[in-house]
């Protein structure tokens, strides 16, 4: 349970001119110069575009990052030849195999990667939060093969190896000073920090302010959920906080400290706030504009802790996804409808 100093939670209701601008404005521009965003694709939905269009969606809207969770054919063959960053999944039902042999990293590393040599590929991420459970043990190895593979095929400088983690590792988080890492999963979590630090490739975090905001109403606010607090929320000896965002990013830093890994970079693989689902209340289509909107802004800068450095991030996610399972609010997280009209718009000037 992330804990907080207290504060009043401060609802966000939509105002004449928000809903007018909803009204009025028809694309969401996502202009990413000088910044650090990418977004995801998720595709756990059934009507979705055709790959193509949405290589062409992600063009129209400057977007020059993405992430997809598994070597998705189609997406590969439309990104060819383009400018798009790439981090790319290596599924977690392969790692006990790749983890068991060199050919089969190997193997897949031909046909993923090498295969697409015109593809902009930036990340393989090595599972997707698999902290623990019967995939745990086979992530470190997996990362090492892929790494040998990678090397192999003379991409290792340009292709960095990592997997992605979510805050679920944390013992501690606040303040951010005392960030720690349960004890419980330091059995997966050194072998990955070993290697992330050897071949200096970045964690990946995958990390929603949303889901802590939820979980402790009574002690975080709103505002500081989605920055727009005005003014400090927490002081951390000499950092002050006045965003969650910066608050969950520095106790992994921190933790990463005592754990051996204080060279590494945090990529934010993953982060967002739905549009819908939920109370109503939380998730509406004004907070997830806003919080989405401030990232964007934020990230071009550094955090207390870590400053003076963009913080490259992936907003989670291009599309609302109807197949997802679990809460509604699953389903809600998209910045573009299927039909590529977007959900609300976003203002980067």
């Amino acid at each position: 349970m992330h804990k907080m100093a207290k504060s009043h939670v401060v609802a966000n209701v939509p105002s004449v001119v928000s809903k007018l601008l909803l009204l009025g404005i028809l694309m969401a521009t996502i202009t990413t110069t000088g910044a650090q965003i990418g977004v995801c694709y998720g595709d756990v939905a059934d009507n979705l575009p055709p790959a193509r269009e949405v290589i062409s969606l992600y063009n129209q809207n400057n977007i020059k990052r993405m992430r997809i969770y598994y070597p998705k054919r189609d997406a590969l063959e439309a990104l060819r030849g383009s400018n798009i960053e790439l981090m790319l999944g290596v599924e977690n039902e392969r790692l006990q195999a790749i983890a068991s042999n060199q050919a089969s990293a190997d193997d897949w590393v031909q046909r993923n990667v090498v295969a697409y040599g015109n593809v902009n590929i930036k990340y393989l991420a090595v599972g997707n939060e698999i902290e623990s459970g019967p995939f745990a043990q086979y992530v470190g190895p997996a990362m090492e093969k892929i790494q040998n593979a990678i090397s192999r095929a003379g991409l290792a400088n340009r292709i960095k190896v990592s997997t992605a983690v979510h805050p679920v590792i944390l013992q501690e988080s606040y303040p951010p000073s005392k960030g720690s890492f349960r004890q419980d999963h330091r059995a997966f979590l050194d072998p990955v920090i070993g290697f992330l630090v050897r071949n200096k490739s970045p964690l990946l975090l995958n990390m929603y302010p949303y889901f802590s905001y939820i979980s402790n109403r009574g002690s975080i606010s709103l505002q500081y959920a989605v920055f727009t607090s005005p003014s400090v929320v927490v002081q951390d000896g000499q950092y002050g906080y006045q965003n969650l965002f910066d608050a969950l990013l520095d106790a992994h830093y921190a933790a990463l400290e005592k754990a051996g890994g204080g060279s590494l970079r945090i990529v934010v693989s993953e982060t967002g706030w739905p549009s819908a689902g939920g109370d109503g209340q939380v998730t509406t289509k004004e907070n997830a504009r806003v919080y989405n909107s401030n990232v964007i802004k934020h990230v071009k800068g550094g955090t207390p802790r870590r400053p003076g450095s963009p913080i490259e991030t992936y907003l989670f996610a291009m599309f609302n996804e109807n197949l997802k399972r679990g809460d509604r609010t699953e389903n809600n997280f998209g910045l573009f409808y299927p039909n590529k009209s977007p959900v609300y718009p976003i203002n980067f000037n």
